[in-house]
């Protein structure tokens, strides 16, 4: 398997030999598996060192909440984001070797969280923002797209010729309107958005065809931590409950070619990625 280079603000990750876990971060009274159990600034800063020192090579922090049922996008306006965010990034800034994404959809919020230190916005917007494309530009940060539909939290849309064409499609198209943008691929991210405007059935063919979504000079990110499938095809209600489930999609989705994950859960993926990569992974790459 070909090495590639995820570029972004004031670094680089190389990809291809090892996987890349990326932690969860809420700094939100209400995400649907964690809610409040971060919200307070030093209890989510030490959860943040935490994950780093159990392994997380990158830091995925979230002001909002994209849970089912949640407001549509964006649920809350840039200055509540920014004022939760502003304490824990002022802090984590500091931290030699912490790469910080922030998960936002509101491009002022995302040039704040730039300017104060942050390396990557994770966008679940699920269209070509302008004014987002022109910060991530200007400060040269990573850029995760996701296919989420562009639709309220909850709501399921329908494919008729299937999600995986769709999410080609949507990738296809941010690929060719980045391009035009002026944004190198090396800054970009693909994530096909599990959970996101999908069924059940839709998440299931989505991993299991996963290797036809993915780009081998792009880099590719998969969330499947605790989502609402995992539960279902699990009989697991409680989204906390759901590591077993979790684990085992992401190691699907490691062994279809996903380069990295993102996680709630820190060190047992650690773990099990570490036993997967040392008997699996030389054979499959």
């Amino acid at each position: 398997m070909a090495l590639k280079q995820w570029k972004f603000q004031n670094g680089s990750l190389t990809l291809g030999k090892n996987s890349v876990i990326m932690g969860i971060l809420n700094v939100t009274p209400d995400s649907f598996s964690d809610g409040g159990s971060f919200f307070a600034p030093e209890t989510a800063i030490a959860h943040a060192r935490e994950m780093r020192k159990d392994g997380a090579a990158i830091i995925d922090i979230g002001a909002m909440s994209t849970r089912p049922g949640s407001e549509p996008v964006p649920p809350v306006p840039p200055e509540e984001e920014i004022r939760r965010l502003t304490p824990v990034l002022n802090e984590l800034a500091n931290d030699d070797n912490m790469i910080l994404s922030v998960d936002t959809v509101n491009p002022e919020t995302a040039a704040f969280a730039l300017e104060a230190g942050a390396h990557i916005i994770n966008d679940v917007s699920g269209y070509f923002h302008r004014d987002m494309a022109a910060v991530v530009k200007e400060y040269g940060a990573g850029w995760i797209v996701t296919h989420t539909g562009n639709v309220p939290a909850g709501t399921v849309l329908e494919y008729p010729d299937g999600v995986v064409a769709s999410v080609n499609r949507f990738f296809d198209e941010m690929l060719d309107e980045c391009h035009s943008f002026g944004i190198a691929q090396e800054y970009l991210c693909l994530d096909p958005g599990f959970g996101f405007a999908k069924t059940v059935e839709d998440n299931v063919d989505l991993l299991k065809n996963l290797e036809k979504v993915i780009r081998p000079d792009v880099a590719f990110l998969t969330g499947l931590s605790r989502k609402r499938f995992v539960g279902a095809l699990t009989n697991v209600a409680e989204a906390s409950d759901r590591l077993i489930g979790t684990i085992t999609a992401d190691l699907i989705a490691l062994q279809k070619g996903s380069d990295m994950i993102r996680v709630h859960d820190v060190k047992e993926a650690v773990q099990s990625v570490a036993l997967w990569e040392s008997v699996v992974r030389e054979e499959l790459f």
